[in-house]
């Protein structure tokens, strides 16, 4: 006897959703396509989805938030603040070559659908904000930062965002693999964390 058909989840049809990207881009994918390649009607979908809209914006969304897990458990982390910021810093430029590099066709049908689902995108970035704000805040509370007064974490959260915006924003994707770039990232860091600092703390 075949066996029973798979049960299908909101996670098979998103799956299913990103290989079919990757095969005809945003522009040709429909969700005919995407109702084929999981062996159902596209109504069957549509239950799943009321819109290819929705669709795409789940995908984009389920795309976002894969390095979300790591950067929050760092930010959430018991390590003092510099050394906390530093490491989410890198670890969200590794994340965002590892897409680059690792898979260029969904990174570039990301690059297409950030366009349309703005909200989406605007709701990713606000949420690595406020894992920066964490980090900033816990810093100033423990005397690991310092800033003149008054200082708002989250504003000093979304100015480290917009500083390094070269080693997460996929405008610079084609630089990220360029000889220098470690070095810059290295030098964006020190800065910013220079900047931070207690005075008469030894620089970093």
């Amino acid at each position: 006897m075949p066996p029973p058909p798979r049960t299908l989840t909101t996670d098979r049809i998103l799956e299913a959703t990103e290989d079919v990207l990757r095969r005809y881009g945003p522009a040709k994918a429909t969700v005919v396509d995407v109702a084929r390649a999981l062996g159902v009607s596209h109504g069957t979908v549509y239950r799943h989805f009321a819109s290819k809209a929705a669709l795409r914006e789940a995908v984009t969304q389920r795309w976002l938030d894969q390095s979300h897990s790591t950067l929050a458990a760092i930010a959430a982390g018991p390590h003092p603040a510099p050394e906390r910021l530093r490491q989410w810093l890198t670890e969200l430029f590794a994340a965002k070559r590892r897409k680059a590099g690792g898979d260029p066709e969904l990174f570039a049908t990301y690059m297409a659908l950030a366009g349309e689902a703005s909200a989406v995108v605007a709701q990713h970035v606000e949420d690595l904000v406020g894992q920066l704000s964490t980090i900033v805040s816990d810093g100033l509370t423990r005397g690991e930062f310092s800033l003149p007064e008054p200082t708002d974490p989250a504003t000093i959260a979304r100015a480290i965002w917009d500083a390094t915006g070269r080693f997460h924003d996929p405008v610079y994707a084609a630089e990220w693999s360029q000889p220098g770039i470690d070095a810059a990232f290295d030098a964006v860091c020190d800065l910013l964390l220079n900047g931070l600092r207690p005075q008469n703390t030894p620089p970093t």
